[in-house]
């Protein structure tokens, strides 16, 4: 049976009530949310009875413990969550515009995640895992990166497999070690996850039929494009195919991607056929902005099931 394993940011999440440009001013406030791309995605995961883990550090606050309760509470191994006892955990202030763009204020790179080394009992688990997902979200510290690209040299080593959520900005793309980071994972990728426009950011290409030929012919087994509430696309060798996605109403699209990602690589590790494995990719980031905080609308398979069923697969 797989595991799967991420490495990368746990924080909490604080949600502006009113819609507005940004804090610079009081506003009452709901939270704290569990978050951070990678802890979304792995208690999706865990949330499908995969078993899986995730590798970060929080610091001995109520922040920290909010989401070790949460992740140990649906499934995932938190044995390579590291509490830092001085540390603070991390936090991201979050506050929707008019237009539903968002603005936030963060605290990642100066928090107990922003330290994360591997130590001998961490090696160790990533020793008992068999596909390692990497989001480009999670590229934000040296530390982070190097842990990163070693996790993903053993897991591969070992004959494993490995996911790819870019994640990215172009702008990022400039930061020092940024684009050796990204095409070291590129370099070791079977499944390749971007959103959209950030399929450019790897390929010469400039259409999206060249984009996804040129990154096949690399060694990538899969591309995932991932369309919002338009859907998603996927590509292989062998197959191209288009699915829409399902209509449901939106209260906060935070963690949606991580949440599909999270059931495509479920289900894609499961075999199913790429069809269904969309469906259910489709079905989890649909469910997921239907509920206030980014990691409120992880779903069950029975969830995904009725969603599915009640909207005629889509």
């Amino acid at each position: 049976m797989s595991k799967i394993l991420t490495i990368g940011e746990i924080l909490v999440e604080i949600i502006a009530t009113q819609r507005g440009d940004g804090f610079r001013e009081a506003v009452p406030l709901i939270g704290p949310f569990p978050s951070g791309a990678p802890a979304i995605f792995i208690d999706q995961v865990g949330k499908l009875g995969q078993e899986c883990a995730i590798i970060s550090r929080v610091g001995d606050d109520d922040f920290g413990w909010v989401n070790i309760d949460r992740l140990e509470a649906d499934g995932v191994d938190i044995s390579g969550i590291e509490i830092v006892p001085q540390g603070t955990t991390g936090s991201a202030f979050v506050r929707y515009r008019e237009d539903g763009s968002r603005a936030f204020v963060f605290n990642i790179r100066h928090s107990a995640c922003g330290t994360i080394e591997l130590s001998e009992n961490t090696l160790a688990l990533i020793d008992t895992c068999t596909h390692m997902h990497v989001m480009g979200t999670a590229l934000y510290a040296p530390s982070v990166v190097k842990s990163i690209l070693i996790a993903t040299e053993r897991v591969k080593a070992l004959g494993g497999t490995v996911s790819f959520d870019p994640n990215l900005r172009p702008e990022i793309l400039d930061a020092p070690g940024m684009r050796e980071a990204l095409q070291a994972v590129l370099a070791k990728t079977d499944l390749f996850m971007p959103s959209g426009e950030e399929l450019f950011l790897f390929a010469e290409a400039k259409t999206e039929k060249e984009a996804v030929a040129e990154l096949l012919a690399k060694g990538i087994k899969a591309i995932v494009i991932k369309r919002g509430d338009k859907g998603a696309s996927y590509f292989d060798k062998d197959t191209w195919l288009d699915q829409s996605g399902y209509k449901v109403e939106e209260v906060d699209p935070t963690g949606a991607g991580d949440c599909f990602g999270a059931a495509f690589v479920t289900f894609w590790l499961a075999g199913l056929e790429p069809a269904a494995v969309l469906r259910y990719a489709n079905a989890s980031g649909a469910r997921a902005v239907t509920k206030a905080g980014p990691m409120e609308g992880a779903s069950t398979r029975a969830e995904l099931d009725a969603l599915i069923q009640s909207q005629g697969n889509a």
